[in-house]
């Protein structure tokens, strides 16, 4: 038996509902008792009063986070398909490479070691595109739809399929958007870069992308889109979602992921497409990893300009903000490891993202839940599911600082931990 379970854990984790004691020190940070049974969480009760030092070497701890974005059919393919010279072109050529020679029974093993990683570092839902045009797309969509089920009651799989967005002009389009929605899928595609073409090519996609949006919303499926990849044309396929998204109204959820070049736009004319969006109802992925590993790179020069979705302003429009990994060991980012704690530590250098505020960890968290509509918003509550992620950390420069070992609680039962690891002090009271 787990319980009782003493903790320090976000305010903004943690029922609103709940007032009297339960008022977070600096940090933001709640020392908790909670008591389990089974799988849900019946009581939570605040600690106080006692030894200070005490409660304050208590482990910090979240609930399971959300990666809203990754490309499970690729991944760990940098190896055999690497991107020495760490460009877009260069990612692409491998991509299409890969992609050529790719099985079933590659995509199969490749999900079946990310979705273990994912569930063991703390991952409760994953959102992932495939590339679903060409020899080797029914064969990934099979191999991903076998692996949602599978995993189905420990990691949500979400699965969005990714197309030339010319390609939802096409009967072939109608025909994919018709068999992705039989498998409760989304419609993806890609808008930008680059927009050489001017007018023409903001013609075009602008069709590509009304036919797009007209199969979602015939076939009940949502939108996630990757925009503005780039470090040019500021914000331009962003813009041209948002003036869509207002003037048709459709009953389609949208989501662009990227925004890159959004984040190079002066500072008013970014906040005034941000309040766009948030009117529009659309949601945004922010990827910073892949993002700054591709872009910007000029050769023999440090990068000037690192394009990022503008995390902050979005927020302050009230758009929904997620925050995710995105490629995981592949030709467009040869690191990651399915880690939403690595990816938060990262994100705290990079974005400039405060975990101890409510809004540097709502993109992991709550915020990333919102996007994917999921069914659990991620704040514990009595009733809600006892699902935890205790981390060897006491506080939130504790985590900064090094790679913290965790515990990970599902369903009120510990995930075994593997072998080689020695657990922290922090966390042996509660093994």
């Amino acid at each position: 038996m787990i319980s009782p379970l003493a903790l320090r854990l976000p305010r903004g984790l943690l029922d609103p509902r709940l007032a009297s004691g339960f008022e977070a020190d600096a940090d933001g940070l709640v020392a908790l008792q909670i008591r389990m049974a089974g799988a849900l969480v019946t009581a939570i009760e605040p600690l106080r009063g006692g030894d200070p030092a005490v409660l304050a070497a208590l482990p910090l701890a979240l609930t399971p986070l959300v990666e809203p974005h990754a490309h499970l059919d690729k991944a760990f393919t940098a190896a055999a398909f690497p991107n020495r010279e760490g460009t877009m072109a260069a990612a692409l050529e491998a991509n299409q490479r890969e992609y050529g020679a790719r099985t079933g029974e590659q995509v199969a093993a490749r999900a079946e070691l990310a979705l273990d990683r994912a569930w063991r570092n703390g991952v409760r839902a994953i959102r992932s595109h495939i590339d679903s045009v060409g020899p080797a797309a029914r064969a990934s969509w099979d191999a991903l739809l076998e692996a949602r089920e599978r995993w189905r009651g420990r990691v949500e799989l979400q699965l969005v399929a990714l197309a030339p967005l010319a390609h939802w002009l096409s009967p072939e389009g109608e025909a994919l958007a018709r068999a992705v929605a039989d498998g409760q899928g989304l419609l993806g595609g890609v808008i930008g870069p680059p927009y050489g073409q001017g007018p023409a090519r903001r013609a075009a996609d602008r069709e590509a992308l009304l036919a797009l949006l007209d199969l979602a919303e015939r076939f009940g499926c949502g939108v996630d889109l990757h925009v503005d990849e780039s470090d040019g044309d500021p914000g331009v396929g962003v813009d041209l979602v948002a003036r869509v998204a207002l003037e048709q109204r459709r009953a389609v959820a949208i989501t662009c992921s990227h925004a890159s070049s959004m984040g190079l736009l002066p500072v008013r004319a970014c906040d005034q497409l941000a309040e766009r969006l948030a009117a529009a109802e659309i949601a945004v992925v922010a990827l910073p990893t892949t993002n700054f590993w591709l872009l910007g790179r000029r050769p023999g020069r440090t990068p000037s300009r690192r394009p990022l979705a503008p995390i902050r302003s979005l927020q302050r429009a009230g758009v929904r903000l997620a925050l995710g990994g995105d490629n995981v060991q592949d030709p467009w980012y040869p690191g990651g490891d399915f880690d939403p704690v690595e990816l938060l530590r990262w994100a705290a250098p990079l974005c400039q993202l405060m975990p101890w505020q409510r809004l540097g960890l709502a993109p992991f968290s709550t915020a990333a839940a919102a996007v994917l509509g999921l069914a659990w918003d991620g704040v514990l509550r009595v009733g809600g599911p006892a699902d935890l992620v205790l981390l060897g950390a006491g506080s939130w420069g504790e985590l900064l600082a090094r790679p913290p070992q965790r515990r990970v609680l599902r369903a009120g039962q510990w995930l075994p931990r593997p072998a080689q690891e020695q657990p922290s002090p922090l966390l042996l009271p509660w093994n």
